[in-house]
């Protein structure tokens, strides 16, 4: 068990309405502008922040406990990753709401009054998002995201749609009960896509998952993991990305898909990763590709079988959603042929 030390904040408000969560592992200058914008908020609740350092290899322990003392600070002792970063963070929270924020993002000055706002008109309760801009370009990424059948996101642009499938975890807001209820991330997938699951958890439950109108968030997309960018008119992705992305999906699919449904969706899903996964390898001349990204969604899917079959009888058990509703923020387009037809096959950096 990793040694987690806690620097309180100078001052802590005695009843927050929200707790900012912020996971981080190196680079001062971007949870710098982070934490700028959670402090230059314009709301009339009060607030705390609490930010996970992720044992940073450089001065960014020194740098927050100096510019910023009125953060709460865990100090990881060992690289735990971030979906522990979170539910440790979530687990010393005290506000009604937790909104988890990465630290290569910056809200608008009135991101948290929107969702405060949103909030209070969520019933039952579930997650909600801000609309997503580029950090560089200032263009509108995505308001949430709907998915495909095999749980690719799918960026929502209709500014009158609401209600989506998933929201990213860059900005994710979130009742501290109901992430409690659902046990937080699980943190046995390491990283990438347990904003998914947490997101299909709460909507197999009947909870919404939403996106607000108004104000939105500036995030450097990619930069945590490297990839999941597209440079030059073509797509780019890592091969750690691409590993967890692939075999976490999966995961996600299998565990919260209603219905027998999940058999069908399954199988092709295996068919599809498989034929793909063969066909890069091929094009890019890499057995790398297949051996380390492809058949790793095999052989950790088995490792993991028992645990997968507990985790699905569980999350079915909580389910109260109609399978039709479940499926309505879906869509029938597949995203990976969407990328391919505009993007071409993805590269894969180390």
């Amino acid at each position: 068990m990793a040694v987690v030390e806690h620097y309180p904040a100078l001052t802590r408000p005695a009843a927050p309405l929200v707790s900012v969560c912020i996971a981080h592992y190196k680079g001062p200058e971007l949870i710098a502008a982070c934490l700028d914008s959670v402090l230059a908020q314009d709301c009339a609740f009060d607030l705390e922040i609490i930010v996970h350092d992720d044992a940073s290899p450089d001065d960014s322990v020194a740098f927050l406990r100096k510019r910023y003392p009125q953060v709460e600070l865990l100090v990881s002792g060992e690289n735990a990753g971030f979906c522990v970063a979170n539910n440790r963070m979530v687990a010393h929270a005290r506000g009604k709401f937790v909104l988890l924020l990465n630290n290569d993002a910056a809200l608008f000055p009135d991101g948290l009054t929107v969702l405060a706002d949103a909030a209070a008109q969520q019933d039952p309760p579930g997650i909600l998002t801000l609309p997503q801009y580029d950090w560089e370009s200032g263009e509108l990424v995505d308001r949430g995201c709907l998915l495909d059948p095999f749980y690719n996101p799918v960026p929502n642009l209709n500014p009158d749609r609401r209600d989506v499938a998933m929201v990213i975890g860059a900005c994710l807001w979130i009742e501290r009960e109901v992430w409690g209820r659902l046990g937080g991330f699980p943190e046995w997938f390491e990283s990438v896509g347990e904003d998914l699951y947490l997101c299909c958890a709460v909507r197999l439950g009947g909870g919404p998952v939403e996106v607000t109108c108004e104000s939105g968030y500036r995030h450097r997309q990619g930069h945590s993991f490297g990839g999941n960018r597209v440079d030059g008119n073509k797509i780019s992705s890592s091969y750690r990305r691409r590993r967890l992305s692939e075999r976490n999906k999966t995961y996600v699919l299998f565990v919260v898909t209603p219905t027998g449904l999940m058999w069908p969706l399954l199988g092709l899903h295996i068919l599809l990763v498989f034929v793909e996964g063969l066909i890069l390898t091929l094009i890019r001349r890499d057995g790398r590709i297949l051996r380390e990204v492809y058949a790793n969604v095999f052989t950790s899917s088995w490792c993991q079988r028992k645990l997968l079959q507990e985790c699905r009888a569980s999350a079915q058990r909580m389910s109260s959603i109609n399978p039709r509703d479940y499926f309505r923020t879906f869509t029938l387009r597949p995203r990976k042929l969407t990328m391919l037809w505009h993007y071409g096959w993805p590269s894969l950096e180390k």
